[in-house]
């Protein structure tokens, strides 16, 4: 009788263990998924009026142009540089 309470005992202790080792760890507090992008000034082409992100205008004269082909083509039409 005492031999069955004691494999008893064995098998609910494997049991536990088992299913502790079985379940997903929770993630890590330090690894977050990045918040959303800062948001930055949206520009017009001074050309073709095409909207655009301030870090990606290129400047020239008489404002700033979504491509280096609209900035001299604007130059060239409003006299640009002397």
């Amino acid at each position: 009788m005492k031999y069955l309470l004691l494999i008893i005992l064995l098998a609910l202790l494997f049991f536990v263990l088992g299913f502790k080792r079985a379940r997903p760890a929770a993630p890590p507090a330090e690894k977050k998924k990045p918040g959303p992008a800062t948001p930055q000034d949206m520009l017009s082409c001074a050309h073709c009026g095409l909207h655009l992100p301030r870090d990606e205008a290129l400047p020239g004269m008489g404002g700033v142009f979504c491509s280096a082909a609209h900035r001299s083509q604007y130059e060239a039409e409003h006299g640009g540089p002397r």
